[in-house]
């Protein structure tokens, strides 16, 4: 569990009360920073450092996806994945009014609402993940199942896949 109550964000404070394991990484930075950047300065596999997309959808309905910080999310597996004609993602300006958190500071868990949450599948491999901890200089370490249960997501086919992939 987290230790450092200085940085206790909504989130952290969310997976404590679910009982929900998770270690803390912080690191040094004021201004928002890419995932990829951020996982250097870890150190962390950026295979294992997903980033939290937010976009909107044809019903003007709000839709998360959590992906792997090097790839992109796909807009039409996304939509299909929740059941919408089309989604786009959401402007910046807009992300702390729909989610609470800032850009580079997001994260699926502890939103202030439920949005329909979809966790790219390449996690469901993956022993631990690491995702943002709902501000800039924390990331969260955790199982993707436990990710899903904090913020009552599903696993889904939703990045571009490279042309040598399956």
């Amino acid at each position: 569990m987290a230790k450092n109550k200085e940085i206790k964000t909504n989130a952290m404070r969310i997976l404590e009360k679910e009982k929900i394991s998770f270690i803390c990484h912080t690191y040094e930075c004021d201004e928002f920073t890419d995932g990829i950047q951020i996982a250097d300065m870890l150190s962390l596999p950026h295979e294992k450092v997903y980033k939290t997309l937010v976009t909107i959808g044809n019903s003007k309905n709000y839709f998360v996806f959590v992906v792997p910080v090097a790839r992109e999310l796909d807009l039409k597996k996304a939509a299909k994945a929740v059941g919408e004609k089309s989604v786009s993602m959401i402007h910046v300006k807009d992300i702390n009014q729909v989610t609470g958190y800032i850009r580079g500071g997001c994260t699926a868990v502890g939103m202030k609402k439920q949005y329909v949450t979809r966790l790219d599948e390449s996690a469901r491999s993956k022993d631990k993940i690491y995702v943002s901890g709902g501000r800039i200089g924390s990331q969260i370490e955790l199982k993707p199942d436990d990710l899903l249960k904090a913020c009552r997501g599903e696993y889904a086919d939703v990045v571009v896949r490279a042309g040598n992939e399956i």
